[in-house]
């Protein structure tokens, strides 16, 4: 029977196996950890890479949290139970070329002291330049992982990312999307070892998609235009997560540790008066195709 400590040990290892494949990707900058202790239990790693050759600045944090059920939690969850853990694993890159994506992963199970349970997470991709082929690219290797799991996973977890990377008040997606899934439990098709091992592929997943995306083109030349765009897009990427994400929302509310749950922030992001993209341009042509419903796995001949 999968108990808790097996959880959050399979986490923690995961936080090491990113964290190693993403120092020998970048090949310049390593990860520094920062320990930190939640006073009413639990705690967590946090590690951040910093002024690499290829990341200017990425994430990686694990966490493992439990105590009491506060009132504002129990408001947010519609639970019943007095105390909790919560546990994950969350990443977030953002490059320094502007033609190399900003991406993103969480994995993440909770449990209260009454048994009820859910795992949770998903892979999302933000090019600051849309690119088919490795957009394509990108969700073929997330459709095989779902796969091996339910060949109904990735079409319903695609659309579910469609929906949640959104933000209403620009109308555009936040990027090309990815998996996203929430509340599930082995009502869902899977035993609760099994939803596990779906988050550690998942998990182990990232630093190879990553790693596609930027040895497509390792070093491709960029101009101060184009480090703008980058920043402007940066800038809609912070909107969406102090604005609509809800696990910032949640560990904000529920006091959790603010240094951790902002580090998805890039170094430096850009807010430019009335924007207006050139017609036939580039830059046109990603916003073009921040919408929904696309579907990358068929777009490799744009």
């Amino acid at each position: 029977m999968l108990n808790k400590e097996e959880v959050i040990n399979r986490l923690k290892s995961v936080q090491d196996y990113i964290c190693k494949k993403l120092e020998e990707l970048d090949g310049v900058a390593k990860f520094h950890e920062d320990n930190w202790v939640r006073e009413e239990g639990g705690g967590g790693r946090t590690r951040i890479l910093s002024d690499g050759a290829i990341i200017e600045k990425g994430g990686v944090n694990f966490s493992a949290v439990h105590g009491p059920v506060s009132e504002v939690m129990k408001n947010q969850l519609g639970l019943d139970g007095n105390d909790f853990l919560a546990t994950g694993v969350s990443i977030v890159i953002h490059p320094k070329n502007p033609f190399h994506p900003i991406m993103h992963m969480n994995v993440r199970y909770f449990e209260m002291d009454t048994g009820v349970y859910w795992f949770g997470g998903g892979i999302d991709m933000t090019p600051h330049y849309i690119d088919f082929p490795k957009a394509q690219m990108f969700h073929q290797e997330l459709k095989k992982v779902c796969d091996k799991y339910n060949s109904e996973f990735y079409s319903k977890f695609k659309t579910l990312a469609d929906d949640y990377f959104y933000i209403p008040h620009r109308n555009e997606t936040r990027g090309v999307g990815g998996i996203f899934y929430d509340h599930l439990t082995d009502k869902d098709g899977l035993s609760k070892e099994g939803l596990l091992d779906f988050a550690i592929d998942l998990g182990e997943l990232f630093p190879k998609v990553y790693a596609d995306q930027i040895e497509f083109d390792r070093s491709p030349s960029f101009t101060t235009e184009n480090e703008e765009w980058r920043n402007l897009r940066r800038g809609r990427y912070v909107e969406f997560n102090l604005v609509h994400d809800r696990g910032t929302k949640f560990g904000l509310k529920t006091g959790g540790r603010i240094e951790s749950i902002l580090m998805s922030l890039p170094k430096n992001a850009s807010w430019f008066y009335d924007f207006k993209a050139e017609k036939g341009s580039k830059e046109q042509e990603t916003l073009n195709w921040l919408k929904k419903d696309v579907d990358w796995l068929n777009l490799a001949s744009k």
